[in-house]
């Protein structure tokens, strides 16, 4: 598996997956088609798309139908999409760019982007809860539970609380690494369980995925801390050097650069070894990972 066909892999489910979110935020002529536009905007403007791509990663590991596979993907990415509008607002980091460009509520008004990530975050359960989705409601009611689960207070969400706490509070590398778990790990670990459940995997499958997602997930966090350190806004794609200027404790400050990036790769490889009963379909899986880490954007 060379790093060429991982980009053009990445590359095509990112294209796949840009293609089912235009479809399913289809504009139109109405009054409220602003919220739409808004919306549309925030998700459809780029993005390396990890989330997605984890989705109809781990579910052709189960030979699961393209297009199921497409929604549950749009679902998390409309997900991900909402939490990096509201993550933007003046309220909480107060960012103005966002993939290379202004953020929605520059682009938009404050109003309309705080909307535009309320109707994404609800589309998203509106999608996995439709038939064409799955055919199985069982299989349904499972998406939209672990979902909500890792979006919610106990993830994503409740993460970001800690996150916002954290410039007043004095965190260890415990502490760091279960805000990390909570606001970045939980949804990158349902991307491949969603997977498993629309493949109804085995608990053995669902097992190796879920610890596969765990050190990815933490993996992708420092490597985002290294980023915010080493990087520049227009090579990353939004505002960097935040967290030190603010005083926030991350993996990079209480271990060091060379520390971080060590344990960012040991993490990257111990992923990567969870997937050997996948045999060649995990290929793609293990070849992430390494991307991760080594990405400079």
């Amino acid at each position: 598996m060379t790093k060429t066909e991982l980009d053009h892999a990445m590359s095509e489910a990112a294209s796949a997956v840009s293609d089912t979110i235009d479809h399913l935020l289809s504009v139109h002529d109405q009054p409220e088609a602003r919220l739409i536009e808004a919306m549309r905007y925030a998700t459809l403007g780029g993005g390396k798309r990890v989330r997605p791509f984890l989705v109809l990663q781990s579910a052709a590991l189960f030979n699961v139908r393209e297009e199921c596979a497409l929604r549950a993907a749009a679902a998390v990415e409309m997900v991900h999409s909402y939490s990096l509008v509201h993550d933007d607002l003046p309220a909480m980091d107060d960012d103005d760019l966002r993939r290379g460009k202004p953020t929605c509520h520059v682009e938009y008004d404050e109003a309309t982007a705080i909307l535009a990530g309320d109707g994404l975050l609800t589309k998203a359960f509106e999608v996995l809860a439709d038939e064409r989705t799955h055919e199985d409601p069982n299989v349904r009611i499972h998406l939209v539970s672990a979902l909500a689960e890792a979006a919610g207070d106990q993830g994503m969400v409740g993460g970001q609380m800690l996150d916002l706490m954290a410039e007043q509070m004095d965190l260890d590398v415990a502490e760091i690494t279960r805000l990390q778990q909570m606001k970045t790990g939980r949804l990158i670990a349902v991307s491949c369980a969603m997977g498993a459940i629309l493949g109804h995997a085995s608990p053995q499958a669902a097992t190796a995925l879920r610890a596969y997602a765990h050190d990815l997930g933490l993996a992708f966090q420092i490597a985002d801390d290294l980023l915010d350190v080493e990087g520049s806004a227009s090579e990353v794609g939004k505002q960097t050097h935040k967290d030190a200027d603010a005083g926030k404790a991350t993996f990079v400050s209480l271990l060091g650069v060379e520390q971080a990036r060590n344990q960012a790769r040991m993490l990257a490889d111990q992923s990567a070894q969870h997937l050997e009963m996948f045999g060649e379909k995990g290929d793609f899986l293990g070849q992430l990972a390494t991307f991760v880490v080594e990405r400079s954007h």
